[in-house]
């Protein structure tokens, strides 16, 4: 329902932050590392999540969009719920959960408070070919300029593709341009050549 609310910061603490935008101040629970993340900035944006039960709506806050995509993949295994999910991220970095779900690392992960041996082999089953398919550091990392190159490789990664053959197929479409073309006409491209 929401992607991301960008405003004035309010209030923070490590477990949550509460940000004004259009004179309506939301409270987002975060992980401690985007606690680290957010410094003393008077105005931010956060990547949301919202959670909705019977009796609760609540609203996650991430400082990084691929932080918010990997505690999607984490909540989406049988057994971890949002609140665990968040732990994981206040215990761990983002990156070192990443890389202990796709080399196996049951120990390493089962190191996070409420996580035990099943629970973590449970993750690494579950989730390490998801993970590996994207490739190591995809999901914690952004494009920090976003070109047209890099916006089709993202989506073309969103849609599925493995992104070695997204990126070849990019690249292919690149080459072989007459003109600059945009990132539609780059997916487009790529797409017919996946």
């Amino acid at each position: 329902m929401y992607a991301y609310i960008d405003g004035r910061l309010t209030f923070k603490c490590p477990t949550y932050v509460i940000i004004e935008a259009g004179g309506v101040g939301y409270q987002l629970h975060i992980s401690l590392h985007t606690y680290t993340l957010l410094k003393d900035e008077e105005r931010c944006k956060m990547y949301v999540w919202l959670h909705v039960k019977e009796d609760a709506h609540t609203l996650y806050g991430f400082i990084e969009e691929g932080e918010k995509r990997l505690f999607l993949h984490l909540i989406s295994v049988n057994g971890i719920g949002p609140n665990t999910g968040r732990m994981m991220l206040s215990s761990i970095s983002p990156q070192e959960i990443e890389d202990a779900i796709i080399k196996g690392d049951v120990d390493q992960i089962k190191r996070i408070k409420g996580i035990g041996p099943k629970s973590a082999q449970r993750l690494i089953i579950e989730l390490q070919d998801k993970l590996k398919k994207d490739g190591t550091g995809t999901l914690i990392s952004a494009p920090l300029n976003n070109t047209a190159k890099e916006e089709a490789l993202s989506a073309l990664v969103m849609l599925g593709f493995v992104k070695n053959s997204a990126e070849k197929a990019v690249d292919f479409a690149l080459k072989n341009a007459e003109k600059t073309l945009s990132v539609e006409e780059i997916i487009k491209i790529a797409l017919k050549n996946l």
